[in-house]
């Protein structure tokens, strides 16, 4: 008789939702308040500016929704606090706010991804068309400008809102679908709402200042040595000369430490591993043929000679890593429809994980906290008719709209996009649901090659598929990152009708914050988008030739590339299956494709800055693994924050014509004696 009082007295102190009873569950306007959005619209500036960074030098952008969360957390407590003691009446910061929060500030400062400034949309201007001698003309070239961006991302980004919604209950409840960052992000805003988690909370929020202050004044440290091309601490020659001549040195980067800590090893070693194949190995036998294979009077940027055995052979890694998943996604959506209708209604099986064990077969026992969250989900319905009512209107006035920003993109093309783009939402919000993999980038790439030779070569084929593939990218991904935080608002109580509203306005603030950032960068650096600057944008170029790809076909590649290409194309597939076959205690040292071909292009500095982020995580954790587990995403996101911030201040001077003082460069002692021998001349 003791057990089962046992029993329940466990399962009473393991449910969430017992602990907030007392608690009043506020209605679905009170979750919106003027504080949560100011709170959201000073955070979203500082998270576009370490997005657009991040997008403008590497292109890997690490999961910031628990940063987003714990800095909102503490800026609205602090609020609180001192609304409190200016003696005027406190409204109480509940965790339903918190997720709106956290819902604004990620909505926002993903727009400064799916936007495409280091990407589809930078890939359209001048300065990267000028890195290729094939389709650069008039009319495949436009440049950038605030105006025409903005109103694209108004006419584009929403219809992915609209798209999913009739099918929240279907995704959330029904199929039960995990998507691992809502629900981390949603663990975490619970937590910080008990007194325990406040308290932990506060340490997190301090620790995080530490860091962003040691992160930030090291960036500016460092600026007063970057007098000059090719100075600073960026090319100290950390593992020697030849070394940093091949894009092998430590570049003291505090945001690729930070994003080496929450990356998980596995990218951060593909990395390396991709660095060293390609720059270690590749990269030198291929110059060696120079005369032979390419013209040895082509300049090494040029992509019909070295430049295009970089890109193209990173292209085709990207390629097959994202088309193995896109079918893998695929796949496992209509084997869970087939087994859905199988078993009758029973939930869908939505995760392979050794820990998670498998619905099918068995009927799901619905605790306090599941009935609790389901009728509150369930409570503040979204009309069908409206969100169906809405991906037409927008979809409608897309269609009119676009063609006249980018004239070769005809309204029939967007009509076609507009017509798959439900259907593929559906399947990288599914597919994110599994595993938390968005592929939005994958089906934007569809869009490039598909629209791009429709086209065609002498219609603007290059500048169609750029443009049809923003708009692609823009629905799939505002789709997921909906049903993503969709859960995250399961799971905290709070109302989806706050959710969407949410989504909407950070969506809203993504369009105007995204693109004044984006200018200031292109402004404040002159050589942003070339290769080899601080900012190549690698992306873009990548991009850009994906569309000439698609356009052209394969007679812009040099000598033998096309083989190279098509090898490590099968290779990627092949090292993503054998990642699948095998068990978890030997894949997980398997590298991951995609995460391999960005060194291919732009060096693997970057990588050797993530690995020692990833070394400090594993050395702590084996001191103490405690305090990493609790402190280590609050010491990463200092060090991303701070010298993500720094950027601002850095574009300030830049603007203002203000320059660093110091040249700070590196020479070889033979050098070093002719420019002192020719400095010493009378």
């Amino acid at each position: 008789m003791s057990a089962p009082q046992n029993e329940d007295e466990m399962a009473a102190s393991l449910s969430i939702e017992r602990s907030f009873l007392e608690k009043n569950l506020p209605i679905w306007k009170d979750q919106l308040t003027v504080r949560a959005f100011v709170v959201s619209f000073f955070l979203s500036i500082m998270f576009s500016v370490i997005v657009m960074k991040l997008n403008l030098t590497t292109g890997i952008i690490p999961s910031l929704n628990v940063s987003a969360g714990l800095l909102g957390f503490f800026l609205l407590k602090s609020w609180v606090k001192i609304v409190e003691k200016s003696g005027f009446m406190k409204r109480p910061f509940t965790r339903q706010e918190n997720t709106v929060i956290q819902t604004c500030v990620v909505s926002a400062s993903g727009i400064a991804f799916s936007g495409g400034f280091g990407s589809y949309l930078f890939g359209m201007s001048q300065t990267i068309a000028d890195q290729t001698s094939e389709l650069n003309d008039a009319q495949n070239i436009k440049d950038p400008q605030v105006g025409w961006i903005i109103g694209f991302l108004f006419v584009v980004s929403f219809l992915g809102l609209f798209s999913l919604v009739p099918l929240r209950k279907v995704m959330i409840i029904d199929y039960k679908l995990i998507y691992p960052s809502g629900t981390a992000t949603a663990h975490l805003i619970n937590s910080f709402h008990t007194p325990q988690g406040a308290i932990l909370a506060k340490k997190q929020v301090k620790t995080l200042g530490k860091f962003f202050s040691i992160s930030f004044l090291w960036g500016f440290f460092q600026w007063f040595y970057t007098a000059g091309d090719d100075c600073g601490f960026l090319n100290f020659p950390t593992l020697g000369l030849k070394a940093r001549d091949n894009r092998f040195f430590f570049d003291f980067s505090a945001t690729y430490i930070g994003a080496g800590m929450i990356c998980p090893y596995i990218v951060n070693i593909s990395v390396l591993v991709g660095g060293i194949l390609s720059w270690g190995i590749m990269w030198p036998l291929i110059q060696n043929k120079k005369g032979d294979w390419y013209s040895a009077e082509l300049p090494d940027s040029s992509f019909h000679g070295f430049q295009g055995y970089k890109v193209f052979i990173s292209i085709a890694l990207i390629l097959g890593d994202g088309l193995y998943n896109f079918f893998k996604v695929i796949l496992r959506t209509v084997d869970g429809f087939i087994k859905q209708i199988r078993s009758k209604g029973i939930p869908l099986p939505v995760n392979n994980d050794d820990n998670a064990s498998s619905t099918i077969g068995k009927k799901h026992q619905e605790t306090f906290d599941d009935q609790r969250r389901t009728e509150i989900f369930l409570k503040d319905q979204i009309p069908k008719t409206f969100a169906i009512a809405g991906y037409m209107a927008v979809a409608l006035i897309s269609i009119i709209t676009v063609p006249h920003i980018f004239p070769p993109l005809k309204w029939y093309y967007i009509l076609v996009v507009y017509a798959v783009a439900p259907v593929l939402a559906f399947c990288n919000a599914y597919g994110c649901g599994l595993t938390d993999w968005s592929l939005a980038s994958t089906y934007g790439k569809l869009a490039i090659f598909t629209i791009g030779a429709w086209a065609g070569a002498s219609n603007g084929g290059v500048l169609a598929g750029l443009a049809a593939c923003g708009v692609m990218m823009s629905i799939v991904s505002t789709a997921s990152d909906l049903m993503q935080d969709f859960k995250t608002g399961y799971l905290t109580l709070a109302s989806p009708k706050s959710m969407f509203v949410s989504q909407v306005i950070g969506t809203s603030m993504g369009c105007v914050i995204s693109p004044c950032v984006f200018w200031m960068f292109y402004k404040a650096f002159p050589k942003l988008g070339e290769y080899g600057s601080d900012y190549p944008a690698p992306y873009a170029g990548i991009y850009r030739n994906m569309a000439i790809l698609g356009v052209e076909g394969f007679d812009a590649l040099p000598a033998h590339c096309l083989q190279l290409c098509y090898g490590f194309f099968f290779a990627a597939i092949a090292i993503s299956l054998t990642r699948d076959l095998l068990p978890k205690s030997i894949s997980r040292f398997v590298p991951l494709p995609m995460a391999m071909a960005i060194p291919f292009y732009i060096g693997s500095y970057f990588g050797i800055d993530m690995c020692i982020g990833s070394l400090i995580l594993f050395v702590w954790g084996k001191i103490n693994k405690g305090k990493r587990d609790a402190f280590g995403p609050a010491v990463a996101s200092g060090l991303i924050c701070g010298d993500g911030i720094w950027t601002l201040p850095q574009s300030i001077l830049a603007l203002a014509k203000v320059k660093p003082p110091i040249c700070m460069k590196f020479l070889s002692r033979t050098d070093n004696l002719k420019v002192t021998a020719f400095l010493s001349k009378p």
